[in-house]
This record gives C-alpha cells, sequence and structure tokens, in this order.
C-alpha cells in the first residue's frame, strides 16, 4: 500500500519529520523576534518623525520572508515524508535540512531584529543612515537564504538516496 511507513523506517521518519517541525519552528522564531525588535524601532521613529515609518517597516518586511524560508524547507520536507521506501538515511539528511534552514534563519532574524532596531532609531534622526540600514539588513537576510539553499541541496541528496 502507497503511503504505508513500515516498522524499520519509523526512525527515519521520525527524524525527517523532526526535520520539518525545526525548519519552521526556528524559522518562525528568527522572524518573531527580528519583526518584534524592529517594530520597537518603528515605534520609537514614529514618535519622532512619523513622516517616515513606511520607509522604516523594511526590518520587519525583511524579518518576516525569513518565516517563508522555513515554510517553504517545511513543506519540501514533509512532502518526502509521503514515500513509501523512507528510508532512515533520508530522515536524517532532513533532520540536517530543516535545521540548517531552521536555525539560519534564527540567527538571520536576531541579525534583523537587532540591526533594524537600532538602525531604525538612527533613521530617526538621520537621513542619510537609510542606505546603510538596507545594506547591513540584506547581508543578515542572506544568513537566512544561505540556510535555505542548503536545505534545498541536502534535500535533493536525500531524494537521491531513495533511487
Amino acid at each position: 500500500m502507497a503511503g504505508v511507513v513500515q516498522a524499520s523506517d519509523e526512525a527515519g521518519v521520525f527524524f525527517g519529520a523532526l526535520g520539518c517541525a525545526a525548519a519552521l519552528s526556528f524559522a518562525n522564531l528568527g522572524a518573531a523576534y527580528g519583526t518584534a525588535r524592529s517594530g520597537i524601532g518603528v515605534a520609537h521613529l514614529a514618535i519622532i518623525s512619523p513622516s517616515k515609518i513606511m520607509r522604516s517597516i523594511v526590518p520587519v518586511v525583511m524579518a518576516g520572508i525569513l518565516g517563508i524560508y522555513g515554510l517553504i524547507v517545511a513543506v519540501i520536507i514533509q512532502g518526502n515524508l509521503q514515500n513509501s521506501n523512507y528510508s532512515d538515511a533520508e530522515g536524517y539528511v532532513h533532520l540536517g535540512a530543516g535545521l540548517s534552514a531552521g536555525l539560519a534563519a534564527l540567527a538571520a532574524g536576531l541579525a534583523i531584529g537587532i540591526v533594524g532596531d537600532s538602525s531604525v532609531r538612527a533613521y530617526a534622526k538621520q537621513e542619510r543612515v537609510f542606505v546603510a540600514m538596507i545594506l547591513m539588513l540584506i547581508f543578515a537576510e542572506a544568513l537566512g537564504l544561505y540556510g535555505l539553499i542548503i536545505a534545498l541541496l541536502m534535500n535533493n541528496q536525500a531524494t537521491s538516496l531513495s533511487n
């Protein structure tokens, strides 16, 4: 029967599901922290210079994207769990892929939150800091993107293990 997990493959499915959960959970922790911390800076800016609010929400948006990275990896891993010949090795690789994407997004969220908060507060007082803020946020976001790329490559490797 398709979709039935064999008793010998339960460990692989467990670790694959753990990778799925890790990708989504850690990425959303990073996104939540980055959004909350940057949002504090935006609230501070709104008091000082309300006309700059729309340009100052860039860190909040960038932090939210990190959650999408985790969701992408979790959906891909979950799709592979449906495979009837899912092996332990695939589960281990998917765990690594989930941790790669999730922890990279968590680190990026921490960086975006801290940089976003301080940069938005500085932007409230000095407009020339805006370009530097965007560049710092791009490099912080890239950390999460690196984890996503590695997770996708690891998923391809896990798929080749079942063939």
